[in-house]
């Protein structure tokens, strides 16, 4: 009688854990993320001033920088950035996740990034109710720290200033792609790669802070929006990890910069 392959005393081996990111690997993307930002911004600039010297090759160096500096300052150059560069700044980012970690693009549980379906459609309307609530709650916060002091995002002060036909693409970025980017970021892969060394709620606080520090930029350093900040980023680290999904988090972080932009057009003359 021949012995089967398997006998019943024999231990199972336990499927090998996917490949999944380091700590240091994520803060690396997420340094990456911003870092494409800025030479995106260099970019445009060297070839506004490379147009400009083929269209006045009698400009000195001064002269193009100075042309080149106007031409920052511009709402709608700077609108224009965002519109155009995000974009493809995110699609870069999205196959560059997708290609280090495949199998945990859809994986529900950490490490998996939580591109799935959440465990129940009422995630979608606790992250509806998070994006609505979150805004005047921070805003009251930052409010009663920044003793009066008035506080605006990069991208609502664009909105602001740029031309009527610029403001809704980029309405539209600030609430679709760049959402997904960041969430996919942070409570993607920042999130699975600390809750492999700590503790859930040590996670949702690094990730929280860290969001809230990188985003300081925008807000010219002013340390009173970051509890609003804080408080915004660890709810959707609650949203991701309770429903099993990154699509609630997204939404979230949609609907909050929706309700900015919206208070902010209401107001525009």
């Amino acid at each position: 009688m021949t012995e089967s392959p398997l006998a019943p005393d024999q231990p199972i081996a336990p499927p090998p854990l996917p490949k999944a990111p380091g700590v240091l690997q994520a803060l690396g993307l997420v340094a990456l993320y911003f870092l494409l930002q800025l030479v995106a911004g260099v970019l445009v600039g060297f070839i506004a001033g490379l147009l400009e010297k083929l269209h006045n090759p009698g400009l000195s160096h001064a002269d193009i920088s100075k042309h080149v500096m106007d031409a920052f300052q511009q709402p709608d150059n700077n609108a224009m950035l965002v519109v155009i560069g995000l974009p493809l700044i995110a699609l870069a980012m999205f196959w560059l996740v997708r290609r280090m970690w495949p199998t945990l693009w859809s994986r529900a549980t950490p490490p998996g990034f939580g591109l799935t379906a959440p465990v129940s459609a009422r995630w979608y309307i606790t992250a509806l109710i998070v994006g609505l609530v979150t805004p005047p709650l921070g805003a009251l916060m930052t409010q009663l720290l920044a003793n009066g002091h008035e506080v605006s995002q990069n991208v609502e002060e664009l909105s602001r200033h740029a031309s009527s036909q610029l403001r809704l693409p980029l309405a539209l970025v600030a609430v679709t792609i760049g959402p997904m980017i960041e969430e996919l970021m942070f409570r993607g892969v920042l999130l699975s790669a600390l809750m492999r060394r700590l503790s859930m709620w040590a996670s949702i606080a690094i990730c929280a802070l860290l969001f809230s520090a990188v985003h300081l930029g925008g807000l010219n350093f002013q340390w009173y929006a970051l509890p609003n900040l804080t408080l915004l980023a660890a709810l959707l680290c609650w949203l991701r990890l309770k429903s099993g999904s990154l699509w609630p988090a997204i939404l979230a972080h949609g609907m909050y910069n929706l309700f900015a932009l919206v208070a902010l057009f209401s107001t525009a003359t």
